[in-house]
């Protein structure tokens, strides 16, 4: 059985995140097995901005989801404490992540860490797809009713 793991921040969730995760899973063949690992909030503060949707909520939402067979928060500072724990055969690296792969294929070398990093080239394009471009849309939404109140 393979291992393959994903990690983001799932923040508020759309189709590009399942389709993510479906093509992640089957890098590993049939019988493989779908870990995600969920950024924590502090993380992602430091990297992109204030999650919408607390980390706990982020984690359960993902375990609902049909491809995921298990999924935890990851840990702040050291990204490659939880790998080293669950141990994947194949880390998942999303067609939109910032991932340098050859440089994570590298880190994870030097860490003595038996993964091999893949890159997701599937992507679903549209034009809500992305939690940025949902969370814009959201901001930019008229909230008046019809009577012209808030």
């Amino acid at each position: 059985m393979v291992k393959v793991m994903a990690t983001g921040t799932f923040d508020i969730l759309h189709p590009g995140h399942v389709l993510f995760l479906e093509k992640a899973k089957e890098l590993g063949g049939e019988d493989a097995t779908l870990t995600v690992v969920i950024a924590k909030d502090s993380t992602v503060e430091k990297r992109k901005r204030i999650p919408i949707i607390p980390e706990e909520q982020r984690l359960e939402m993902i375990k609902y989801l049909k491809p995921v067979d298990d999924a935890y928060l990851g840990y702040a500072g050291d990204m490659f404490k939880i790998v080293k724990e669950i141990k994947p055969d194949i880390i998942a690296i999303g067609s939109d992540q910032d991932h340098d792969v050859e440089k994570l294929q590298n880190a994870l070398d030097n860490e003595g860490i038996d993964a091999k990093a893949i890159r997701v080239k599937d992507y679903m394009f549209g034009e809500l797809d992305s939690t940025c471009k949902i969370i814009k849309k959201i901001k930019e939404a008229d909230f008046k009713d019809k009577t012209g109140k808030i």
